[in-house]
């Protein structure tokens, strides 16, 4: 297949920054204050899809905060959190659709962010979604089609995108 083609080159649909507290109140709202100050946007809460007693969690109830970032955001985004992380991944964080998630345990590990004992530590996870142009035919409401196997994104194509684009190590 012809690589020059636009339609063949992998690009950053989503990326989701999402901090799970537990539960609502007082973290909650630090999870968000930390949320807004390294992705610039105001997150929206999370809510528990199930009860489970064990946890002490009841249906719908807060237990997290999420924000999804796109475009231009997504990728300068990334790009300060493949920092963080030594601008390494793990080739086991990405799936067979070629999206990845990895997770970073404090926040002030990011460029000029201080600890603040008012806020405390907290980690975050990130998930990316990488596809192809056309992928939204599958997702549309009118018109639904299948996406040709040759037109999906694999693994490996994810692993060589990331490498490219962030010159990040996949190990």
């Amino acid at each position: 297949m012809n690589e020059d083609n636009p339609m063949r080159k992998p690009r950053i649909v989503k990326c989701v920054v999402n901090i799970g507290v537990g539960s609502g109140g007082e973290k909650q709202v630090k999870a968000k204050k930390v949320l807004n100050m390294l992705t610039g946007q105001e997150p929206v809460d999370t809510l528990s899809k199930t009860t489970n007693a064990d946890l002490g969690i009841r249906k719908d109830q807060t237990i997290g905060c999420k924000v999804t970032l796109r475009g231009k955001k997504a990728y300068d985004f990334l790009k300060k959190a493949f920092w963080v992380t030594s601008d390494r991944i793990l080739e086991e964080n990405f799936d067979d659709n070629g999206n990845f998630s990895f997770g970073i345990d404090d926040y002030t590990d990011f460029e000029n962010q201080k600890y603040n004992p008012n806020i405390g530590i907290f980690g975050l996870d990130i998930s990316v979604e990488l596809a192809r142009k056309g992928e939204r035919i599958k997702r549309r409401k009118k018109k639904t089609k299948r996406i040709p196997d040759h037109q999906k994104l694999t693994k490996e194509e994810a692993i060589e995108y990331v490498e490219k684009a962030f010159g990040v190590e996949a190990i």
